[in-house]
């Protein structure tokens, strides 16, 4: 893990717990959220991994914005169904004032501000500003390009409009594929045949997502 350089672009991520006073366990909650993020880790690595901060947030740094669509979609799918994180994205740069306080055991947030973070807080408002009626919002992303930033924030929606729709096999299913389980081994851990995952797989709309995260970003 290393420290996001100044003036480098990198992509801030905010996560807040959506609905978090109506959760039964909120420690629950967040440790299932700190093992989404860890485990999506494995796959995608993160320039700083996810550290908790105040008032039920999450802040973790990608090193681009692909690295950063990545992990949230996989944060998203592998999360309960009782815990869902709006996530704001934000392209830009980080200005580390401080590493945080470490007194030997536990080492405290860090201190940042920068282009990046003001940004993902931007986008993290636009997802809950866009929150539909029928499909929720869970993701928004903010750059200084407009056209990159509507054209990304457009996938986004479809993105979430797919994912939220789908059932919970679907979802675990579409998650054991996304941190690199193959369509056999997901059938095992199901109890299902190769073949109902893959028509799984089709019929959500889970094997669209996997080609596009599978894409190279556009900038």
């Amino acid at each position: 893990m290393s420290s996001p350089q100044p003036d480098h672009p990198v992509a801030g991520i905010i996560a807040d717990i959506v609905a978090s006073r109506a959760l039964a366990d909120r420690r629950a909650a967040q440790r299932d959220i700190m093992e989404a993020f860890a485990r999506a880790e494995e796959s995608v690595s993160a320039l700083r991994s996810a550290w908790a901060t105040v008032g039920d947030e999450f802040q973790v740094i990608a090193s681009d914005a692909r690295s950063a669509l990545q992990l949230t979609l996989r944060v998203q799918a592998l999360l309960p169904d009782s815990v869902r994180l709006r996530f704001g994205i934000g392209l830009g740069v980080i200005n580390e004032i401080s590493t945080g306080i470490d007194d030997g055991e536990h080492q405290g947030s860090p201190i940042q501000d920068g282009s990046a973070w003001l940004h993902a807080r931007a986008a993290l408002d636009d997802a809950e500003s866009r929150q539909g009626k029928r499909d929720e919002i869970l993701t928004g992303f903010r750059a200084e390009d407009p056209v990159l930033t509507g054209s990304v924030a457009q996938m986004l929606t479809l993105r979430d409009h797919v994912l939220g729709r789908m059932k919970a096999r679907e979802r675990r299913l579409f998650a054991a594929l996304l941190v690199g389980d193959t369509q056999q081994e997901a059938a095992r851990a199901e109890g299902i045949s190769q073949a109902a995952v893959s028509q799984s797989l089709h019929r959500s709309g889970a094997m669209a997502l996997l080609d596009a995260d599978r894409e190279d970003f556009p900038c």
